[in-house]
């Protein structure tokens, strides 16, 4: 079973200033602005929504096939991807570009202020999806919005079974936009804010749109998810965590337990339990691959959380 994830690779540069924007900011000269934030704590991580859910699925056992365009400066990420022993047959060097980039400033007070560089990303609807063979289930997470449509339409013509997760791209799309993904997709994975946005933008209850599909799932941070699936409404709960200390690709780990347990046939309250403890771990951990559980924690966590076992 191979799983394809078209979507985005990126570099997050994640900068702190130990202080509060606010009091850098005069309001009554925006229009002047022109502010310098001392950072001296920086790192760099992988990221990227295609990068992070094959890595987190990967980390399951399943066979992830990564599918994204990125820079001349992507070797670094390679040679992380190849370590882990992870297909990067589907990722595509564009000549003369960056990999895409997030630039992340943040203050103590969490407020953020974020650059962000699209570069090769722009270049994602060159890839097709039949470039890779013997795929059974697919997902189209955030990407170039030609990307998406593209890839939505092709996992839709292959009858290969898919997620359309919108992510932070669902303002590039209006509500036709949005209606042709859901009629073309299986299944469709939003946050609770995205939700409140397809609503207004399809004109649609959450119920009208889980009729389309086998599968509704809405993300709620900590207080769980809900699957909208057959009529029904299940909860999943959140996982208890040693420490919240980064919440920066959780839904990406959320993600890839959805996928696992729909390549193995699990029903949607057991997925939907998998997909909440992978996000639980992950925002134990600075960044969005540094975790690295191993199945047997993976599957002792979900024991002591929910009180049942899994095999993975």
């Amino acid at each position: 079973m191979s799983t394809l994830i078209t979507g985005s690779f990126a570099y997050d540069t994640i900068m702190v200033f130990q202080d509060q924007f606010k009091n850098h900011i005069l309001p009554d000269q925006v229009h002047i602005l022109n502010v310098c934030f001392f950072v001296p704590e920086m790192r760099r991580e992988f990221g990227g929504c295609s990068g992070n859910i094959a890595y987190n699925l990967h980390l399951l056992g399943d066979d992830a096939l990564p599918m994204g365009t990125v820079g001349e400066d992507f070797a670094p990420y390679r040679k992380w991807l190849n370590k882990l022993g992870m297909n990067d047959n589907h990722v595509r060097e564009i000549p003369d570009t960056y990999t895409a980039q997030a630039f992340l400033t943040t203050d103590i007070d969490n407020n953020q202020i974020i650059a962000f560089h699209p570069g090769a990303m722009n270049n994602a609807h060159e890839s097709k999806v039949s470039d890779a063979p013997n795929v059974t289930l697919g997902i189209v997470a955030p990407d170039g919005r030609d990307a998406m449509v593209q890839h939505a339409e092709q996992f839709a013509a292959a009858n290969i079974p898919f997620f359309f997760d919108p992510g932070q791209g669902l303002p590039m799309f209006d509500g036709d936009d949005l209606n042709r993904f859901i009629k073309q997709a299986n299944y469709v994975v939003v946050n609770d804010y995205e939700s409140e946005m397809m609503i207004d933008k399809t004109g649609k209850t959450l119920a009208q749109i889980a009729q389309e599909v086998e599968a509704l799932i809405v993300t709620r941070g900590a207080k769980g998810a809900e699957i909208f699936h057959n009529g029904n409404v299940a909860q999943i709960p959140s996982v208890s965590i040693s420490e919240a200390v980064d919440p920066t690709g959780c839904g990406d780990a959320f993600r890839s337990g959805l996928l696992y347990g729909v390549n193995h046939g699990w029903d949607w309250e057991t997925s939907g339990r998998l997909a909440s403890l992978m996000g639980g771990i992950k925002i134990e951990y600075h960044g969005t691959q540094n975790h690295k559980p191993s199945k047997a924690e993976i599957e002792a966590r979900f024991e002591k959380n929910f009180g049942t076992s899994i095999s993975l």
